[in-house]
């Protein structure tokens, strides 16, 4: 039986800090619809982002890169060329990369069999919800558009086969975030329902382990807790009275503001 470790705050501070120091450049071919809170969300923890999703483009960028991050929200023919020829040489080069399957489902075959056709480049890190992790290993799941109606506790056994299975970190996350290897498990509480009501939180935080895993590349399974961490506790700082517009915005200045965890 897997014992889960109930992640702390002084495991994150050096990766958080880490992060500022090396401001990763992270390739994000990503969805329509958050790339430009995504490139804040980069840039308020220190990293440097880049939009470039031309097929003409992708595989020199990967190249100088410190990460990629594919995203597959908004996909669409010509976005999956760019998706498969930057995973295959994010593979060639060991560029760490970070997979999204956002609303893979039964329902939405094209975009499910691209994610499981991308799993072939062995992604460092898998990011997605409960419903997205359960079918990537052939699970039934309940899916809502792009929110999961499944709990992140009845995925942790997909995810741990997943990460077995393609040999990589998984991090399944929800009320509570799970980041697994396959044999280790990081449980990570805290943050605020209203990360659920803002477009592109969860979008983000795939890019943000693409920072972090670049930033760390000795211990990426804490690396990538450590991101879901800062996001826990940036939602819980974050101002909530004012209503969503607000809160967003100050997600960002927490984030930006963060060194140290108290």
């Amino acid at each position: 039986m897997t014992t889960i470790i109930s992640f702390q705050a002084d495991q994150a501070i050096p990766f958080i800090k880490q992060v500022r120091l090396q401001n990763p450049l992270v390739h994000c071919i990503t969805n329509d619809v958050v790339q430009n809170f995504t490139a804040n969300i980069l840039l308020a923890i220190g990293a440097s982002p880049a939009m470039v999703v031309a097929e003409e483009e992708v595989e020199s960028f990967v190249k100088i890169a410190n990460s990629l991050l594919i995203n597959i929200g908004t996909i669409e023919q010509s976005s999956a060329r760019s998706m498969q020829l930057a995973a295959h040489t994010a593979m060639m080069t060991k560029t760490p990369w970070v997979l999204d399957p956002v609303a893979v489902g039964e329902v939405l075959t094209f975009r499910t069999n691209i994610a499981k056709a991308l799993l072939s480049c062995y992604p460092t890190v898998i990011r997605g919800n409960a419903a997205e992790i359960l079918t990537l290993v052939g699970q039934k799941s309940q899916a809502k558009g792009v929110d999961s109606q499944d709990s992140t506790e009845i995925a942790l056994e997909a995810a741990k086969e997943l990460a077995s299975q393609v040999q990589t970190i998984v991090a399944v996350t929800g009320k509570v975030d799970y980041v697994t290897n396959g044999q280790q498990v990081y449980a990570i509480s805290g943050g605020d329902i209203a990360l659920t009501r803002v477009t592109g939180t969860g979008c983000s935080l795939s890019a943000m382990v693409a920072a972090f895993v670049a930033a760390t590349p000795d211990d990426r399974l804490t690396a990538t807790a450590s991101a879901c961490f800062m996001m826990k506790r940036a939602a819980d700082m974050a101002i909530h009275q004012q209503g969503l517009g607000t809160f967003a915005i100050s997600l960002w200045d927490q984030l930006s503001l963060m060194e140290t965890i108290s």
